[in-house]
Parts: structure tokens; C-alpha cells; sequence
């Protein structure tokens, strides 16, 4: 198993690998995407779709259609080029060769007036000028909260436990979505925004619940969310949903902050030349979209790989309570390496986000493991990252989670391939690239979260949506 960072073709283009066409095909015109999407959500789900076309080209590079499509997206293009190796995957973050413009979620994007009709950074490629100043205020806003993110955490994560604690005392199991979601919200609003929830009643209570409406109706055309079908393909899937269904919640976060984060939108303004409306609308998505919306998926997710694991949570616990010191730190995660490749791990085998795209800046050769193949410009790239995360060339016995998979000296150079943050964990984010902001933010934060339950309890019971059992230090 080779573990040297997969070159990316400006080094990769002199190899011995054979030529290839792309194989694949985008079928007839309206019936082929319509098809492909029908397998996409229903008959196959995305994870086999993907496999299944895999196995059928023998290729890890291969031409399909993703959602959305045919009827009323009229002006969405659903063909893409599928790369699910971690060789061809790794052309997504060369900014060289690939323009990120308009590809957060695909062809498809939400209008902007979700947004304030404005288009925010995250939409943005490198070479325009307004994302070096977006991505600079966020850099900005992270590094100033780094003082106070600890102790707002572990406070926040206090109340949490205490409510699901409340919960697992009057039944079991204990749902935790909701409060998960509560305890994130206020959470972030006051590290990121630097606004306190508890001073708004209606956004203390429901503030949540608005961001999951706002997300939702953005999402929901390229999301599956397993209710009845054809009940799901017919009004889910088949048209965007307009955006004043929710503008009465985004305009309510939008007062908030502009009201309660004043201090952080004047940097906006003042240090990165910014108008308050361009910082509060880019704040609002990062906190909401990035930020709420990411870890609202991640962290189930997380817990549920450790809850159904006693053996790991003996681990976990000693180190826990023996690393770091008395008082939970980012500093003090770092010298906890189980806790951070659990962390890892679940990020390999459970990216938040499924899909990364990018598209031709230029006519190049992209290369995989075994091929070489010729993309014209503007064709559309994408990647299908919890089958890229699995490349057996990479990761071994990779359908297995490995809890210590990403500790000591050979762990440590898989960080290379860990693509979970539109590029490499070992990367750095950089006004230049579109690598995640809060990348190290968000590993430690897990790790953070981990460490904090394992010095409140001995054991934890559960799955990715309960909590049936805590059980404390005797």
C-alpha cells in the first residue's frame, strides 16, 4: 500500500498509464437523467448507484447524470464525470485545473434570494475577488473565538447531557436530535457571531428549528430523506422550492445577528471591506449551512460509532481522563490520539458532506489508478466521497471501522487522503483554495466533545438517533 500523497496531474501527466475514454453515457436526452435520478433516490440509493456503474464500466471514472433533473430544472445540466478513486478525486482541489464556482451542491443552485439575494462566499471560486475577502473574515472570526471555544463548549455541553440526563429519567431511549441541535445553536451563535441566543426568547426557543426550514427547502431537490415513494420523487424532487416559504425565519436570524453581533459584523466591515449586509449574509450561511448543518450530521454519526462499542469506550475513557490536564482545551485534544482518530474515522466512513464538484477550467488529463482520460472544459466533476474514502488502495480493510486507523506515524500520513473538507486533512486552508475554514475547528471540536463525555461518564448505550443509557464515574 503505497501512502505517498496521490500526485495531481500537472505531476501526473508523463506516466505509463494507458489512455482511456471516458466510459459511461448521459443516455437519451430528458429520459436518460430522469432515469439516472429515479435510480439515484429510489431504486438503487446514491452509495449503489455509484457502485453499480463502478462495477459496470470497471472504472473508478465514468460518465452518469446526478439530481436534479427533468421535469421543471430546466436549467440545470445533470452530467457530470463520477471520479471515485482517490487518485482522480484528489483534481477537485486543484484550483488549476478545476473552477469552483457554482458547484457547491452540483449544477443546481438554490436561488439566491435564500440568501438576501446575494451570492454567498462559499459559492464562490478563488479567482473572484469578494471570496478572499469572505474567507479572510471567517479565518478572522475563527481565530478570535479560538479564546473563549473551550469553555463556551464545554458549558453548552453541560446542559445538554443535562437534558438528556432529564430525559433518560422519565424513559428510555432518549431522542437527542432536537437537543443536539439546541445545544449547536446557541453554541455557535455565540463563538461565531458572538451573539447570545438566550437574549432573543423566539430565537432562543425556535432559532433551530428555523435553520432547519431554511435548510431544508435549499436541500430537499437533491436530498433523500426516506419517506413514501413515488410520494417523495413527485413533490420532493421534482422542483425547487421558493425561498419566501421560509423568509420569515431567515429574515428573524438575520435581525438577531445584525443585533446581537454587532461586534463581529463591524470587523466584517471595518477589517475586510465588507457591507453589513455581505458580512451578515456570509456569516449566517457559515454558522448555518457549514456549521450547523455539517455537525448536525457529523456528530450522530460520531456518537453512534462509539456508543455501540464498550471495548472502544474503556479506550476512550482512560485516555480521556489521563491526557490533557484538568481543563478541556484545544491543546489538550492534541495530545489525545485515539480521541482524534475516532474523530477521523468517523469522518472517513461518514462524510457530512456526500458530494464534492468542480468543474474544467481547462481541457486536461486526468489520471486515476489505472488510467488516463481526456476532460474538455466545462465538464462537470464529481466525487462520491464515502466510496473515494473506502479506495482500498489507500485504506486497509477500508468497509471496516478502525478506531486507531489514524494513530502513530503510518495514521498520520493517511491524513493525506482524508477528503472530507474539500481537500486533504493534512492541507491548510488559504485565501487561494476552497478547503474548509473551520477544518482543524471542526476536528478538534469533535474531539473536544468525546473527551468531555468520557470525563462526565463511564459508558454510553445508544445508537446515531438515541441515547437508551449513561452511566457515571461510581
Amino acid at each position: 500500500m503505497s501512502l505517498s500523497p496521490p500526485p495531481l496531474v500537472t505531476a501526473a501527466t508523463a506516466t505509463d498509464l494507458p489512455v482511456r475514454q471516458i466510459p459511461g453515457s448521459y443516455g437519451f436526452p430528458l429520459l436518460g437523467p430522469l432515469s439516472d435520478r429515479l435510480d439515484y433516490f429510489w431504486f438503487q440509493k446514491p452509495e449503489s448507484f455509484f457502485k453499480k456503474r463502478m462495477e459496470k464500466y470497471k472504472s473508478t471514472v465514468f460518465r452518469t447524470n446526478v439530481p436534479p433533473s427533468f421535469p421543471f430544472f430546466v436549467n440545470v445540466n445533470p452530467n457530470v464525470i463520477a471520479v471515485l478513486d482517490v487518485k482522480s478525486f484528489s483534481h477537485l482541489f486543484d484550483i488549476d485545473l478545476v473552477d469552483k464556482k457554482n458547484v457547491l451542491v452540483g449544477d443546481f443552485v438554490p436561488d439566491v434570494s435564500f440568501t438576501g439575494n446575494m451570492r454567498v462566499g462559499v459559492y464562490q471560486d478563488p479567482s473572484e475577488p469578494q471570496h478572499s475577502k469572505v474567507k479572510a473574515y471567517i479565518i478572522d472570526i475563527l481565530k478570535r473565538s479560538s479564546g473563549i471555544w473551550a469553555s463556551e463548549l464545554v458549558s453548552n455541553l453541560d446542559v445538554f447531557w443535562d437534558n438528556i440526563e432529564s430525559s433518560l429519567s422519565k424513559s428510555s431511549p432518549a431522542s437527542y436530535f432536537l437537543p443536539l441541535q439546541q445545544f449547536l445553536f446557541t453554541f455557535l451563535c455565540k463563538v461565531l457571531a458572538g451573539a447570545d441566543a438566550s437574549r432573543d426568547p423566539k430565537i432562543a426557543e425556535s432559532g433551530h428549528i428555523m435553520l432547519d426550514r431554511w435548510l431544508a427547502l435549499q436541500l430537499l431537490p437533491i436530498t433523500s430523506i426516506g419517506i413514501l415513494q413515488p410520494l417523495e420523487e413527485i413533490f420532493l424532487h421534482s422542483f425547487a422550492y421558493p425561498s419566501f416559504l421560509v423568509s420569515g425565519d431567515y429574515n428573524n436570524l438575520y435581525n438577531f445577528v445584525k443585533q446581537q453581533g454587532k461586534d463581529t459584523i463591524n470587523r466584517g466591515e471595518i477589517g475586510f471591506g465588507l457591507t453589513q449586509e455581505e458580512a451578515i449574509h456570509n456569516l449566517l450561511f457559515v454558522l448555518g449551512f457549514n456549521s450547523f448543518g455539517g455537525f448536525t450530521i457529523f456528530l450522530p454519526a460520531l456518537f453512534g460509532a462509539i456508543a455501540k462499542d464498550p471495548a472502544l469506550q474503556e479506550k476512550l475513557k482512560k485516555e480521556a481522563r489521563e491526557n490533557g490536564g484538568s481543563t478541556l482545551s484545544f491543546d489538550s485534544v492534541k495530545e489525545m490520539p485515539l480521541v482524534q482518530s475516532v474523530v477521523y474515522e468517523t469522518l472517513r466512513m461518514s462524510p457530512p458532506v456526500p458530494l464534492q464538484f468542480g468543474r474544467a477550467r481547462k481541457d486536461f488529463r486526468l489520471t486515476s489508478h489505472d488510467s488516463v482520460f481526456d476532460v474538455k472544459k466545462g465538464e462537470l466533476l464529481c466525487g462520491f466521497q464515502k466510496i473515494v474514502m473506502r479506495d482500498s488502495l489507500i485504506f486497509d480493510e477500508p468497509d471496516l471501522f478502525k478506531p486507531d486507523r489514524f494513530t502513530e506515524e503510518k495514521g498520520a500520513k493517511l491524513l493525506d487522503y482524508l477528503y472530507w473538507s474539500n481537500g486533504p486533512q493534512s492541507g491548510s486552508p488559504t485565501l487561494s483554495n476552497k478547503q474548509c475554514a473551520g477544518k482543524d475547528v471542526v476536528t478538534l471540536t469533535a474531539a473536544l466533545i468525546v473527551a468531555h463525555l468520557f470525563r462526565r461518564y463511564d459508558s454510553i448505550t445508544g445508537d446515531g438517533g438515541s441515547i437508551t443509557a449513561l452511566q457515571k464515574p461510581k
